[in-house]
């Protein structure tokens, strides 16, 4: 059996590194977006042009490429790219309307969604696995609940962040279709330029400005895309060829506790303590579906 297909074994050294190294850039996005006082479709334009000016120079050739599988990838790519845009407007809402921790927990209900469209689409998806589900949600409507005491604006955080880890199952799961035809700086390049056209005519039509802004956005922005987007994302994608997707999605949990540490560092934003046993509880579902699932297999029925 491959390590990629073998979901209890332990990285190597150097994709443990890699994926230490992703951890701490995505940890670092809740916190950045919930300091920015950019427009969030203005921020969203910006990082992923970002992203996509850096991995273009190693897609170059690709693009080029008359091959009709790579055209039937290039344009599931654009379509990861829209759909990527709409999770990063529910993302970035959410950061911005409750807590950094409450925010990034309801986004890690992503691997359920993933198996729940899996199912839809004919996949298997064992029975314990449902457990899990049961028990992601019922901390997902704990934090609801508390979030709701505080305010409106903040359980309006957690219906966006719930949306978000939906589209970010779907992004998910069209970018493992792409990328079985197109290599990943081909397939992020694509998709982080679509991301980024498709939220620009947005601002555009809201009225919001493009440029003048303040030297402290500018250098979260660049935060965002150096860490978030590039050492985040890219990280991940990289280990993803080795390692099977279940490991990953156990590992990328920990952007939780980085995400809500970093949020009290920077933004003495400290979690309400009602909130916690809410985040442990969705992490514990999203543990057992991960577990019970088998994420190689469920792409290929799709």
């Amino acid at each position: 059996m491959s390590s990629i297909e073998n979901h209890t074994q332990i990285p190597q050294r150097p994709d443990l590194f890699r994926l230490g190294l992703g951890i701490i850039g995505i940890g670092t996005s809740g916190p950045l977006i919930a300091m920015s006082a950019m427009p969030v479709v203005v921020l969203i334009f910006w990082r992923n042009l970002g992203g996509a000016l850096f991995t273009l120079p190693f897609a170059v050739k690709a693009l080029f490429s008359k091959d009709y599988k790579y055209r039937r990838a290039i344009a599931l790519s654009a379509l990861s790219g829209v759909v990527l845009a709409l999770h990063f407007i529910g993302f970035f809402l959410a950061m911005r309307w409750t807590t950094v921790a409450a925010g990034t927990a309801i986004v890690a209900l992503q691997p359920i969604f993933a198996a729940l469209f899996v199912k839809f689409l004919g996949g298997d998806i064992p029975a314990r696995a449902w457990l899990g589900m049961g028990i992601a949600f019922v901390g997902v409507i704990m934090i609801s609940g508390v979030d709701l005491s505080i305010s409106w604006l903040a359980f309006k955080g957690d219906v966006a962040a719930l949306i978000s880890a939906a589209l970010a199952a779907v992004y998910m799961l069209l970018g493992s279709r792409a990328q079985k035809e197109i290599g990943t700086h081909s397939y992020t390049s694509i998709c982080y330029f679509v991301c980024a056209i498709t939220a620009l005519p947005i601002a555009l039509l809201a009225g919001y400005e493009l440029f003048d802004f303040e030297m402290k956005e500018w250098l979260i922005l660049l935060g965002l895309i150096g860490g978030a987007q590039i050492l985040g994302h890219s990280m991940f994608n990289a280990v993803l060829k080795r390692v099977s997707p279940a490991i990953v999605s156990l590992i990328v949990f920990f952007e939780v506790p980085v995400s809500t540490l970093l949020a009290m560092w920077w933004l003495d934003q400290t979690p309400s303590i009602a909130l916690i046993p809410g985040i442990i509880v969705i992490l514990t579902g999203c543990i057992l579906v991960v577990l019970r699932t088998r994420p190689t297999e469920a792409v290929t029925q799709q």
